[in-house]
């Protein structure tokens, strides 16, 4: 078997993240912050490490300002739907995940003013135009880091002044690009951070977060879910204390130990050693499917300018009978359709069809791209 589809969530995962996993349960196991014996402590100390893990990684200069959520898309619903209000402009762009594109549509219904800035045909983002769309009044830009589709990287630190000439917060969905490119919230000027643990962090499905830059105002980003946190249980209000304003109900503790272990193992492996890795992996993607005949690839060619995200058709064939026959006959496994990013496709012009999506990671290896490439090559020769 050949998995490459690690922008969906990366497999394998690390034997560290198994291990920390397995001895969360059997050493610790209590609910961290609901009571004073020792597993409970116990597993308020592997929480609170993984808070100082990710600050250390994503270069936050505060731990308790990293929240703790179910996945990115929980994260990034906290963050528009805690700070948009009716008559706010917010403006975003044309290759936005569902993930984003979605809650804003919602928010638009309830009178938020949303601006698109369309991208360019490869993905690619233009800073001026850009910042024509940022008009007084505008609350938040929000941006994806990279494109899961095309891999493009938007300039994330380059909006950020825009945001902030016009009084307006950036909001950053790392999806893609935690745990394979570097993040650092405060050079970078990233008031609010949206990241999974799934993907380039390497670690287990049900873990993400949010940072909260020092530039934002809790006080004006409202809770997504409110209940018990285990502090100041004799009031029946919310608490304004971090993170637990916005950490209600008992945390995926084991999903946490897990994530942990995998930014550990991210930091020591280093991240410009695995962004080298990945790179050189769909570089040669890229070039190999480039050689076939009617094969079409998309994204940025200069590969400074896009992640390991590799995405093609094939003139005259189905997205899904080439997925279907990669896996049945080739054993190489991969994503097709549209990959909750129709607008990613729209922009590309592969919209309703949608693209075949090949993604290397840390742990697949060169052999692994040329055994999918001939694979795609016979595919295509049949």
């Amino acid at each position: 078997m050949i998995y490459l589809d690690n922008a969906a969530t990366s497999w394998p995962k690390p034997p560290e993240v198994l291990r920390a996993m397995a001895d969360f349960l059997e050493r610790a196991g209590g609910n961290p912050g609901r009571s004073g014996h020792r597993l409970s402590v116990e597993a308020g100390r592997i929480v609170y490490g993984a808070r100082e893990a990710l600050a250390d990684l994503f270069n936050a200069p505060d731990p308790l300002r990293i929240i703790f959520t179910p996945n990115g898309t929980t994260a990034l619903n906290l963050a528009l739907r805690g700070l948009l209000r009716p008559g706010d402009r917010v403006v975003c762009s044309g290759i936005e995940h569902n993930s984003v594109m979605r809650p804003l549509r919602a928010l638009e219904r309830q009178g938020v003013r949303l601006t698109v800035v369309p991208c360019a045909p490869d993905g690619t983002l233009d800073l001026s135009e850009l910042s024509c769309a940022v008009v007084p009044g505008t609350r938040l830009i929000v941006l994806n880091h990279a494109g899961n589709v095309m891999g493009s990287i938007l300039p994330v630190a380059g909006a950020a002044p825009v945001a902030h000439a016009a009084g307006a917060l950036l909001l950053v969905d790392a999806a893609q690009t935690a745990g394979s490119l570097p993040i650092d919230v405060q050079a970078d000027g990233i008031d609010l951070l949206a990241f999974t643990g799934h993907k380039g962090l390497l670690g287990p499905p049900g873990t993400g977060g949010l940072v909260i830059g020092e530039g934002v105002d809790v006080g004006e980003l409202e809770p997504l879910v409110r209940g018990g946190t285990g502090s100041y249980s004799e009031h029946q209000e919310q608490p304004a204390d971090l993170p637990d304003r916005y950490e209600s109900g008992t945390p995926n503790g084991v999903g946490i130990a897990g994530l942990a272990a995998a930014v550990r193992f991210v930091m020591e492996r280093g991240i410009e050693a695995i962004r080298q890795h990945e790179m050189a992996l769909a570089s040669a993607l890229i070039d190999g499917l480039s050689d076939i005949p009617r094969v079409t690839v998309y994204g940025p060619r200069d590969t400074t300018e896009r992640t390991a995200v590799v995405s093609f058709t094939v003139a005259g064939r189905r997205v899904s009978e080439i997925g279907l026959r990669l896996e049945d006959e080739f054993g190489v496994l991969c994503r097709v359709g549209l990959h909750c990013a129709p607008a990613a496709h729209r922009t590309i012009g592969t919209f309703p069809e949608g693209t075949v999506r090949l993604v290397p990671g840390v742990f697949t290896m060169m052999d692994d791209v040329r055994a999918a490439l001939r694979a795609v090559r016979k595919i295509v020769e049949s």
